[in-house]
Protein backbone atom coordinates (compact mmCIF):
# COMPACT_ATOMS: atom_id res chain seq x y z
CA UNK A 1 0.00 0.00 0.00
CA UNK A 2 1.25 3.54 -0.65
CA UNK A 3 3.84 4.71 1.79
CA UNK A 4 2.06 8.00 2.27
CA UNK A 5 -0.88 6.30 3.94
CA UNK A 6 1.04 3.87 6.12
CA UNK A 7 0.58 4.76 9.77
CA UNK A 8 0.63 2.76 12.93
CA UNK A 9 -2.67 1.63 14.41
CA UNK A 10 -4.22 3.42 17.35
CA UNK A 11 -5.36 1.68 20.49
CA UNK A 12 -8.88 2.60 19.42
CA UNK A 13 -8.39 0.78 16.12
CA UNK A 14 -7.19 -2.32 17.93
CA UNK A 15 -10.33 -2.31 20.07
CA UNK A 16 -12.49 -1.77 16.99
CA UNK A 17 -10.93 -4.66 15.11
CA UNK A 18 -11.30 -6.98 18.09
CA UNK A 19 -14.98 -6.01 18.29
CA UNK A 20 -15.43 -6.67 14.59
CA UNK A 21 -13.79 -10.06 14.89
CA UNK A 22 -16.09 -11.12 17.69
CA UNK A 23 -19.19 -9.72 15.95
CA UNK A 24 -18.89 -12.17 13.06
CA UNK A 25 -18.20 -15.88 12.98
CA UNK A 26 -17.64 -18.58 10.44
CA UNK A 27 -17.47 -22.30 10.83
CA UNK A 28 -13.68 -22.10 11.05
CA UNK A 29 -13.33 -18.78 12.84
CA UNK A 30 -11.09 -18.83 15.85
CA UNK A 31 -8.62 -21.45 14.59
CA UNK A 32 -5.02 -20.21 14.55
CA UNK A 33 -4.51 -21.48 11.01
CA UNK A 34 -7.42 -19.54 9.52
CA UNK A 35 -7.57 -16.35 11.57
CA UNK A 36 -4.84 -13.72 11.21
CA UNK A 37 -4.85 -10.96 13.82
CA UNK A 38 -3.99 -7.43 12.85
CA UNK A 39 -0.33 -6.51 13.39
CA UNK A 40 1.34 -3.21 14.09
CA UNK A 41 3.25 -1.76 11.14
CA UNK A 42 5.86 -0.28 13.53
CA UNK A 43 7.52 -3.28 15.13
CA UNK A 44 10.68 -1.23 15.72
CA UNK A 45 9.01 0.84 18.41
CA UNK A 46 6.36 -1.29 20.14
CA UNK A 47 6.06 1.15 23.04
CA UNK A 48 5.06 4.12 20.91
CA UNK A 49 1.33 4.95 21.05
CA UNK A 50 -0.23 3.87 17.71
CA UNK A 51 -1.91 6.47 15.52
CA UNK A 52 -4.93 5.80 13.31
CA UNK A 53 -4.96 6.65 9.60
CA UNK A 54 -6.33 10.08 8.79
CA UNK A 55 -9.72 8.81 7.64
CA UNK A 56 -10.78 12.27 6.51
CA UNK A 57 -8.12 12.17 3.81
CA UNK A 58 -9.17 8.70 2.64
CA UNK A 59 -11.85 7.99 0.07
CA UNK A 60 -13.70 4.68 -0.22
CA UNK A 61 -15.54 3.71 -3.40
CA UNK A 62 -18.54 1.42 -2.86
CA UNK A 63 -20.05 -0.24 -5.92
CA UNK A 64 -23.37 -2.06 -5.45
CA UNK A 65 -25.09 -3.97 -8.28
CA UNK A 66 -28.58 -2.45 -8.28
CA UNK A 67 -31.15 -0.46 -6.34
CA UNK A 68 -34.00 -2.68 -7.55
CA UNK A 69 -33.48 -5.20 -4.71
CA UNK A 70 -33.98 -4.18 -1.08
CA UNK A 71 -30.92 -6.19 -0.08
CA UNK A 72 -28.45 -4.01 -1.98
CA UNK A 73 -30.05 -0.75 -0.89
CA UNK A 74 -29.57 -1.81 2.74
CA UNK A 75 -26.01 -2.98 2.16
CA UNK A 76 -25.01 0.26 0.48
CA UNK A 77 -26.69 2.47 3.07
CA UNK A 78 -25.28 0.50 6.02
CA UNK A 79 -21.74 0.65 4.66
CA UNK A 80 -22.00 4.34 3.83
CA UNK A 81 -23.19 5.13 7.36
CA UNK A 82 -20.43 3.03 8.92
CA UNK A 83 -17.67 4.59 6.81
CA UNK A 84 -18.93 8.15 7.32
CA UNK A 85 -19.15 7.53 11.06
CA UNK A 86 -15.50 6.41 10.96
CA UNK A 87 -14.58 9.65 9.18
CA UNK A 88 -14.07 8.42 5.63
CA UNK A 89 -15.22 10.13 2.44
CA UNK A 90 -17.53 7.77 0.53
CA UNK A 91 -18.48 7.43 -3.13
CA UNK A 92 -21.48 5.06 -3.22
CA UNK A 93 -22.82 4.00 -6.63
CA UNK A 94 -25.43 1.50 -7.84
CA UNK A 95 -25.08 -0.23 -11.20
CA UNK A 96 -28.45 0.74 -12.67
CA UNK A 97 -30.66 -2.27 -13.20
CA UNK A 98 -27.84 -4.80 -12.86
CA UNK A 99 -26.10 -3.22 -15.86
CA UNK A 100 -22.48 -4.38 -16.17
CA UNK A 101 -21.31 -1.46 -18.39
CA UNK A 102 -22.75 1.01 -15.87
CA UNK A 103 -20.90 -0.65 -13.00
CA UNK A 104 -17.63 -0.70 -14.95
CA UNK A 105 -17.98 3.00 -15.80
CA UNK A 106 -18.70 3.85 -12.17
CA UNK A 107 -15.64 1.92 -10.98
CA UNK A 108 -13.50 3.69 -13.59
CA UNK A 109 -14.71 7.01 -12.18
CA UNK A 110 -13.90 5.88 -8.65
CA UNK A 111 -10.36 5.00 -9.72
CA UNK A 112 -9.80 8.33 -11.49
CA UNK A 113 -11.59 10.16 -8.67
CA UNK A 114 -8.97 9.29 -6.09
CA UNK A 115 -10.51 6.40 -4.17
CA UNK A 116 -7.96 4.65 -1.95
CA UNK A 117 -9.97 1.44 -1.59
CA UNK A 118 -12.79 -0.12 -3.62
CA UNK A 119 -15.55 -2.25 -2.09
CA UNK A 120 -17.40 -4.03 -4.90
CA UNK A 121 -20.43 -6.32 -5.07
CA UNK A 122 -20.07 -7.39 -8.69
CA UNK A 123 -23.04 -7.79 -11.01
CA UNK A 124 -21.14 -10.51 -12.87
CA UNK A 125 -18.17 -12.04 -11.14
CA UNK A 126 -15.98 -12.29 -14.23
CA UNK A 127 -16.76 -8.93 -15.88
CA UNK A 128 -14.37 -6.63 -14.03
CA UNK A 129 -10.93 -7.93 -15.06
CA UNK A 130 -9.86 -4.95 -17.17
CA UNK A 131 -11.11 -2.17 -14.91
CA UNK A 132 -9.61 -3.79 -11.82
CA UNK A 133 -6.27 -4.15 -13.58
CA UNK A 134 -6.23 -0.34 -13.66
CA UNK A 135 -7.00 -0.28 -9.94
CA UNK A 136 -4.06 -2.57 -9.29
CA UNK A 137 -1.77 -0.35 -11.37
CA UNK A 138 -2.68 2.53 -9.07
CA UNK A 139 -2.12 0.38 -5.96
CA UNK A 140 -5.80 0.61 -4.99
CA UNK A 141 -6.91 -2.26 -2.74
CA UNK A 142 -10.08 -4.10 -3.76
CA UNK A 143 -12.46 -5.86 -1.37
CA UNK A 144 -14.99 -8.16 -3.01
CA UNK A 145 -18.23 -7.68 -1.11
CA UNK A 146 -20.47 -10.75 -0.65
CA UNK A 147 -19.91 -11.82 -4.26
CA UNK A 148 -16.47 -13.12 -5.15
CA UNK A 149 -14.94 -11.31 -8.13
CA UNK A 150 -13.52 -13.91 -10.48
CA UNK A 151 -10.53 -14.11 -12.81
CA UNK A 152 -8.45 -11.20 -11.53
CA UNK A 153 -5.48 -10.95 -9.19
CA UNK A 154 -6.48 -7.39 -8.28
CA UNK A 155 -8.82 -8.61 -5.51
CA UNK A 156 -7.13 -8.16 -2.15
CA UNK A 157 -9.78 -9.55 0.23
CA UNK A 158 -13.29 -10.96 0.33
CA UNK A 159 -15.94 -10.06 2.92
CA UNK A 160 -19.08 -12.15 2.97
CA UNK A 161 -21.26 -14.55 4.90
CA UNK A 162 -20.83 -18.30 5.05
CA UNK A 163 -22.80 -18.87 1.86
CA UNK A 164 -22.40 -22.64 1.85
CA UNK A 165 -24.09 -22.65 5.25
CA UNK A 166 -26.95 -20.57 3.80
CA UNK A 167 -27.72 -23.38 1.36
CA UNK A 168 -27.30 -26.03 4.04
CA UNK A 169 -29.81 -24.18 6.24
CA UNK A 170 -32.35 -24.19 3.39
CA UNK A 171 -31.84 -27.86 2.64
CA UNK A 172 -32.04 -28.84 6.29
CA UNK A 173 -35.23 -26.85 6.77
CA UNK A 174 -36.92 -28.76 3.94
CA UNK A 175 -35.57 -32.07 5.26
CA UNK A 176 -36.87 -31.37 8.75
CA UNK A 177 -40.26 -29.98 7.73
CA UNK A 178 -40.97 -32.95 5.45
CA UNK A 179 -39.48 -35.38 8.00
CA UNK A 180 -37.55 -37.00 5.18
CA UNK A 181 -35.75 -39.45 7.43
CA UNK A 182 -38.97 -41.01 8.72
CA UNK A 183 -41.94 -40.14 6.48
CA UNK A 184 -42.89 -42.50 3.67
CA UNK A 185 -43.00 -39.97 0.83
CA UNK A 186 -42.40 -39.47 -1.97
CA UNK A 187 -42.51 -35.66 -1.84
CA UNK A 188 -42.48 -33.36 -4.86
CA UNK A 189 -40.00 -30.48 -4.98
CA UNK A 190 -38.88 -27.80 -7.44
CA UNK A 191 -35.69 -25.71 -7.41
CA UNK A 192 -34.77 -22.06 -8.00
CA UNK A 193 -31.37 -20.43 -7.64
CA UNK A 194 -29.93 -17.11 -8.73
CA UNK A 195 -28.03 -15.49 -11.56
CA UNK A 196 -25.48 -17.80 -13.25
CA UNK A 197 -22.97 -14.93 -13.28
CA UNK A 198 -22.99 -14.78 -9.49
CA UNK A 199 -20.40 -17.16 -8.01
CA UNK A 200 -22.48 -17.38 -4.84
CA UNK A 201 -25.01 -19.70 -6.46
CA UNK A 202 -22.34 -22.39 -6.40
CA UNK A 203 -22.37 -22.18 -2.60
CA UNK A 204 -26.09 -21.59 -2.09
CA UNK A 205 -27.29 -24.31 -4.45
CA UNK A 206 -24.55 -26.85 -3.74
CA UNK A 207 -24.98 -26.35 0.00
CA UNK A 208 -28.70 -27.09 -0.26
CA UNK A 209 -28.13 -30.06 -2.55
CA UNK A 210 -25.55 -31.52 -0.17
CA UNK A 211 -28.54 -32.12 2.12
CA UNK A 212 -31.26 -32.90 -0.44
CA UNK A 213 -29.46 -34.89 -3.15
CA UNK A 214 -29.43 -38.19 -1.18
CA UNK A 215 -33.22 -38.01 -0.90
CA UNK A 216 -33.53 -37.33 -4.65
CA UNK A 217 -31.26 -40.31 -5.31
CA UNK A 218 -33.36 -42.56 -3.08
CA UNK A 219 -36.68 -41.39 -4.55
CA UNK A 220 -37.91 -39.91 -1.27
CA UNK A 221 -37.83 -36.53 -3.06
CA UNK A 222 -39.03 -36.24 -6.65
CA UNK A 223 -38.73 -33.29 -9.02
CA UNK A 224 -41.59 -33.76 -11.52
CA UNK A 225 -40.28 -31.06 -13.89
CA UNK A 226 -36.93 -32.83 -14.06
CA UNK A 227 -35.21 -29.47 -13.58
CA UNK A 228 -32.52 -30.10 -11.00
CA UNK A 229 -29.31 -28.90 -12.66
CA UNK A 230 -27.86 -25.63 -11.37
CA UNK A 231 -27.84 -23.77 -14.67
CA UNK A 232 -31.31 -25.04 -15.55
CA UNK A 233 -32.81 -23.65 -12.35
CA UNK A 234 -30.80 -20.40 -12.42
CA UNK A 235 -32.69 -17.09 -12.46
CA UNK A 236 -31.24 -14.25 -14.52
CA UNK A 237 -30.56 -11.15 -12.36
CA UNK A 238 -32.16 -12.92 -9.40
CA UNK A 239 -35.38 -11.46 -10.80
CA UNK A 240 -38.69 -12.16 -9.05
CA UNK A 241 -40.44 -11.67 -12.39
CA UNK A 242 -38.24 -14.28 -14.09
CA UNK A 243 -38.79 -16.71 -11.22
CA UNK A 244 -42.54 -16.17 -11.38
CA UNK A 245 -42.65 -16.83 -15.11
CA UNK A 246 -40.68 -20.04 -14.74
CA UNK A 247 -42.82 -21.19 -11.79
CA UNK A 248 -45.98 -20.52 -13.79
CA UNK A 249 -44.63 -22.69 -16.62
CA UNK A 250 -43.72 -25.46 -14.17
CA UNK A 251 -47.18 -25.33 -12.58
CA UNK A 252 -48.87 -25.56 -15.97
CA UNK A 253 -46.61 -28.31 -17.33
CA UNK A 254 -46.93 -30.52 -14.26
CA UNK A 255 -50.56 -29.85 -13.33
CA UNK A 256 -49.61 -28.52 -9.93
CA UNK A 257 -52.44 -27.06 -7.89
CA UNK A 258 -54.61 -27.60 -4.81
CA UNK A 259 -56.67 -30.08 -6.80
CA UNK A 260 -53.88 -31.37 -9.02
CA UNK A 261 -50.40 -32.80 -8.57
CA UNK A 262 -49.23 -32.12 -5.00
CA UNK A 263 -46.25 -29.82 -4.59
CA UNK A 264 -44.60 -30.10 -1.21
CA UNK A 265 -41.57 -27.80 -1.39
CA UNK A 266 -39.86 -25.14 -3.49
CA UNK A 267 -36.19 -24.63 -2.70
CA UNK A 268 -35.42 -20.97 -3.49
CA UNK A 269 -31.93 -19.60 -2.91
CA UNK A 270 -33.07 -16.11 -1.98
CA UNK A 271 -36.11 -13.97 -1.25
CA UNK A 272 -36.61 -12.44 -4.70
CA UNK A 273 -36.83 -15.88 -6.33
CA UNK A 274 -39.05 -17.02 -3.45
CA UNK A 275 -41.36 -14.06 -4.03
CA UNK A 276 -41.66 -14.91 -7.71
CA UNK A 277 -42.42 -18.56 -6.97
CA UNK A 278 -44.93 -17.61 -4.27
CA UNK A 279 -46.74 -15.18 -6.57
CA UNK A 280 -47.20 -17.95 -9.11
CA UNK A 281 -48.44 -20.37 -6.45
CA UNK A 282 -50.99 -17.86 -5.11
CA UNK A 283 -52.22 -17.23 -8.65
CA UNK A 284 -52.61 -21.00 -9.08
CA UNK A 285 -54.99 -21.13 -6.12
CA UNK A 286 -52.75 -22.10 -3.24
CA UNK A 287 -53.69 -20.64 0.14
CA UNK A 288 -51.90 -20.44 3.47
CA UNK A 289 -53.57 -23.71 4.48
CA UNK A 290 -52.08 -25.75 1.62
CA UNK A 291 -49.02 -23.71 0.65
CA UNK A 292 -45.84 -25.65 -0.15
CA UNK A 293 -42.67 -25.09 1.86
CA UNK A 294 -40.81 -22.16 0.27
CA UNK A 295 -37.30 -21.22 1.39
CA UNK A 296 -35.53 -17.88 0.96
CA UNK A 297 -32.65 -15.67 2.02
CA UNK A 298 -32.15 -12.03 3.14
CA UNK A 299 -35.32 -11.52 5.23
CA UNK A 300 -36.60 -8.86 2.80
CA UNK A 301 -39.65 -6.94 3.98
CA UNK A 302 -41.83 -8.42 1.21
CA UNK A 303 -40.78 -11.94 2.11
CA UNK A 304 -41.30 -11.34 5.82
CA UNK A 305 -44.83 -10.15 5.03
CA UNK A 306 -45.31 -13.30 2.94
CA UNK A 307 -44.15 -15.39 5.89
CA UNK A 308 -46.67 -13.69 8.16
CA UNK A 309 -49.39 -14.52 5.62
CA UNK A 310 -48.26 -18.12 5.17
CA UNK A 311 -46.78 -17.68 1.67
CA UNK A 312 -43.12 -18.31 2.57
CA UNK A 313 -41.77 -20.66 5.19
CA UNK A 314 -38.32 -19.37 6.12
CA UNK A 315 -35.54 -17.02 5.15
CA UNK A 316 -31.86 -16.87 6.06
CA UNK A 317 -30.95 -13.65 7.86
CA UNK A 318 -27.65 -12.01 6.91
CA UNK A 319 -27.26 -8.94 9.10
CA UNK A 320 -25.73 -6.42 6.71
CA UNK A 321 -24.92 -4.08 9.59
CA UNK A 322 -22.45 -6.63 10.90
CA UNK A 323 -20.89 -7.10 7.48
CA UNK A 324 -20.65 -3.33 6.99
CA UNK A 325 -18.76 -2.96 10.27
CA UNK A 326 -16.46 -5.79 9.26
CA UNK A 327 -15.64 -4.09 5.95
CA UNK A 328 -14.85 -0.82 7.77
CA UNK A 329 -12.45 -2.77 10.02
CA UNK A 330 -10.78 -4.34 6.97
CA UNK A 331 -10.43 -1.01 5.13
CA UNK A 332 -9.06 0.74 8.23
CA UNK A 333 -6.43 -1.98 8.62
CA UNK A 334 -5.47 -1.82 4.93
CA UNK A 335 -5.02 1.95 5.02
CA UNK A 336 -2.96 1.60 8.20
CA UNK A 337 -0.57 -0.82 6.52
CA UNK A 338 -1.80 -3.65 8.71
CA UNK A 339 -3.17 -7.13 8.06
CA UNK A 340 -7.00 -7.03 7.97
CA UNK A 341 -8.91 -9.53 10.11
CA UNK A 342 -9.62 -12.69 8.15
CA UNK A 343 -10.86 -16.15 9.16
CA UNK A 344 -10.76 -18.17 5.94
CA UNK A 345 -7.70 -18.76 3.78
CA UNK A 346 -8.73 -21.95 1.98
CA UNK A 347 -12.24 -21.74 0.53
CA UNK A 348 -12.61 -18.95 -2.01
CA UNK A 349 -10.46 -19.36 -5.13
CA UNK A 350 -11.30 -16.82 -7.85
CA UNK A 351 -9.23 -18.52 -10.55
CA UNK A 352 -6.03 -16.66 -9.74
CA UNK A 353 -5.62 -18.03 -6.23
CA UNK A 354 -7.39 -18.22 -2.88
CA UNK A 355 -8.64 -14.83 -1.71
CA UNK A 356 -8.21 -14.16 2.05
CA UNK A 357 -11.74 -13.85 3.40
CA UNK A 358 -13.84 -13.01 6.40
CA UNK A 359 -17.08 -14.98 6.73
CA UNK A 360 -19.89 -13.74 8.94
CA UNK A 361 -22.50 -16.08 10.35
CA UNK A 362 -25.98 -16.39 8.77
CA UNK A 363 -29.02 -17.27 10.90
CA UNK A 364 -32.27 -19.07 10.04
CA UNK A 365 -35.30 -16.77 10.29
CA UNK A 366 -38.82 -18.16 10.84
CA UNK A 367 -42.08 -17.06 12.38
CA UNK A 368 -40.79 -18.43 15.67
CA UNK A 369 -37.78 -16.11 15.96
CA UNK A 370 -38.28 -13.21 13.53
CA UNK A 371 -39.15 -10.71 16.28
CA UNK A 372 -35.92 -11.38 18.12
CA UNK A 373 -33.83 -11.34 14.93
CA UNK A 374 -35.39 -8.39 13.16
CA UNK A 375 -37.56 -6.29 15.48
CA UNK A 376 -35.72 -6.47 18.80
CA UNK A 377 -32.38 -5.93 17.03
CA UNK A 378 -33.67 -2.78 15.33
CA UNK A 379 -33.28 -4.11 11.81
CA UNK A 380 -36.97 -3.42 11.12
CA UNK A 381 -39.90 -1.99 13.03
CA UNK A 382 -43.07 -4.00 13.49
CA UNK A 383 -44.92 -1.33 11.48
CA UNK A 384 -42.71 -2.05 8.46
CA UNK A 385 -43.84 -5.65 8.45
CA UNK A 386 -47.49 -4.91 9.12
CA UNK A 387 -48.09 -1.98 6.74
Amino acid sequence: MKNRIRRVLSLALAVFLIFALTACNSNNAGTPESQTPPTSPDSSNPDSPPQPPDASSMKVGISMPTKSLQRWNQDGENMQKAFVAAGFEVDLQYGGENEVPVQISQIENMISGGCNVLVIAAIEGDSLTEVLARAKEKDIAVIAYDRLIMGTDAVSYYATFDNWQVGVFQGEYIKDQLNLDSAAGPFNIEFFTGDPGDNNINFFFDGAMSVLQPYLDSGKLVCPSGQTEKLTVATISWSAENAQTRMENIISSNNYGPNGTPLHAVMCSNDSTAQGASNALVNAGYTAENFPIVTGQDCDIVSMKNMLQGFQSMSVFKDTRTLANQVVAMVTAILSGSQPPINDTTTYDNGTGVIPSFLCEPVVGTLQNYKELLIDSGYYTQDQLES
